[in-house]
C-alpha cells in the first residue's frame, strides 16, 4: 500500500507545513489577532494546528504504536488558545506549529510499514471516510494533508474576510 512509507508520509508533513506557513506570509502581529464577527483570528487558527497546549498532536501518533488500539479522544473545533498560548507573538505561535509538525514528521518517517498499520479507536471519525478505527499512515495524512490542508484554506478566508488580500509580494 503506497501510503504506508513513512518517509512518503513524513514528506507530505513537511510539505502541507510549508504551504500552511505560505498562507500565513503577510500576517502581523495587530492582524493576526484580529477576527472576523464570530470566526477564530489566524492566531488561533495556529493555535489549533499546534494541538492542546503543552502536550501536541505527536502523542497521539506515538499512542498508535506504544498501545493496542489506544482510544484517542480529538476535539474538533478547539482552538486551545488559553494561557501561554494567547500572550504569545505571531513568530511564537508559528515556531510551536514548525516544531510540532517537524517533530511529526520525523516520527512517522522513521516507523515500519507494520507499525504504520497499528490501528487506534477515534471515536470521532466514525462518519467519515477513515472510519473510527484509521490506521497510524491514515491518521497521519489526515492530520497533514486534509486538516492542515483544510486551514490554509480557513487561513485564506479570514484573511479576506479582514480585508487583508490574501495575495504575497515579492
Amino acid at each position: 500500500m503506497p501510503d504506508q512509507d513513512g518517509k512518503k508520509i513524513a514528506q507530505g508533513i513537511r510539505t502541507k507545513r510549508a504551504e500552511f506557513r505560505k498562507s500565513c506570509e503577510g500576517l502581523d502581529e495587530e492582524n493576526s489577532s484580529r477576527a472576523p464577527e464570530g470566526r477564530w483570528s489566524p492566531r488561533q487558527i495556529i493555535s489549533h494546528l499546534c494541538g492542546p497546549e503543552g502536550i501536541g498532536l505527536v502523542p497521539t501518533l506515538k499512542a498508535f504504536v506504544e498501545q493496542d488500539t489506544p482510544e484517542i479522544d480529538v476535539k474538533a473545533e478547539d482552538p486551545y488558545w488559553s494561557g501561554k498560548r494567547s500572550s504569545m507573538s505571531l513568530a511564537g505561535l508559528l515556531a510551536e506549529f514548525d516544531l510540532e509538525y517537524s517533530r511529526m514528521a520525523d516520527f512517522i518517517e522513521g516507523l515500519s510499514e507494520e507499525q504504520l498499520s497499528r490501528k487506534a479507536h477515534i471515536p470521532m471519525l466514525k462518519d467519515s471516510p477513515l472510519g473510527e478505527y484509521p490506521t497510524l499512515a491514515q491518521w497521519a495524512i489526515g492530520l497533514s494533508d486534509y486538516h492542515i490542508g483544510f486551514h490554509v484554506d480557513h487561513m485564506r478566508e479570514i484573511q479576506q474576510a479582514l480585508g487583508l488580500s490574501g495575495k504575497k509580494t515579492g
